[in-house]
């Protein structure tokens, strides 16, 4: 059996972590502290300008306490940016051939009020595994362990200033045209263009970078 993959849960995924959860066993990492730019607050999709950031707002703490467990840090929620989010994917992804099939499912989750971006990141998880008609891991660390020789350590995937050696296959996006492909974005830049399509494309792409 092969060791469990050991992952960040991150702001709907980007298609390597996706396709890590589509092919093997994978266990969340929920005891480390919260680092910033990270996908823990952030995920990338594409837009008529190109490849677009959107980010969850925290709320920070000072002084003593400037340190947070990941499991600890809270949603800023004086800032409407779940309604920001889902406009931006609604015009981004509109014409996509899937959206709708999937935008009931995928609205309340950018309604719906969240206290912990924890909480917020493992519901956008498991809601994409429900979409996408994948088991979503159930187990969590229970203590942070910085050289676990149990698991194939992924959490360096959550870092969104370094990237793995991760080649996708293209498939159409809505602004390839004006942009070319752009690949690893958001799992919902899949959803929204391939559907039904998605799992198969996250169980067949190459996990060639776990060797790397």
């Amino acid at each position: 059996m092969d060791p469990l993959i050991l992952l960040h849960p991150t702001y709907f995924p980007n298609i390597a972590s996706m396709a890590l959860l589509a092919q093997r066993k994978c266990l969340w990492e929920v005891c480390d502290y919260f680092q910033k730019q990270t996908y823990r607050n952030r995920t990338y999709i594409c837009t008529d300008q190109g490849k677009h950031m959107m980010t969850i707002p925290i709320k920070h703490v000072g002084g003593e306490q400037g340190k947070q467990f990941y499991r600890d840090v809270k949603v800023d929620n004086q800032y409407p940016w779940q309604r920001q989010h889902w406009r931006t994917l609604q015009t981004a992804y509109r014409s996509s051939p899937f959206f709708e099939y999937y935008e009931d499912e995928l609205a309340p989750l950018f309604k719906d009020s969240f206290e912990f971006l924890l909480d917020f990141n493992l519901r956008s998880i498991e809601l994409a595994c429900e979409l996408l008609q994948l088991d979503i891991p159930s187990s969590k660390t229970t203590v942070y362990d910085p050289n676990p020789n149990n698991f194939i350590d992924m959490r360096c995937m959550v870092n969104a200033k370094k990237s793995v050696s991760f080649y996708p296959p293209p498939y159409t996006q809505v602004f390839v045209e004006r942009h070319g492909f752009i690949g690893n974005l958001s799992i919902l830049d899949l959803l929204f263009n391939e559907g039904t399509a998605a799992p198969t494309y996250l169980e067949e792409v190459s996990l060639s970078f776990l060797n790397a």
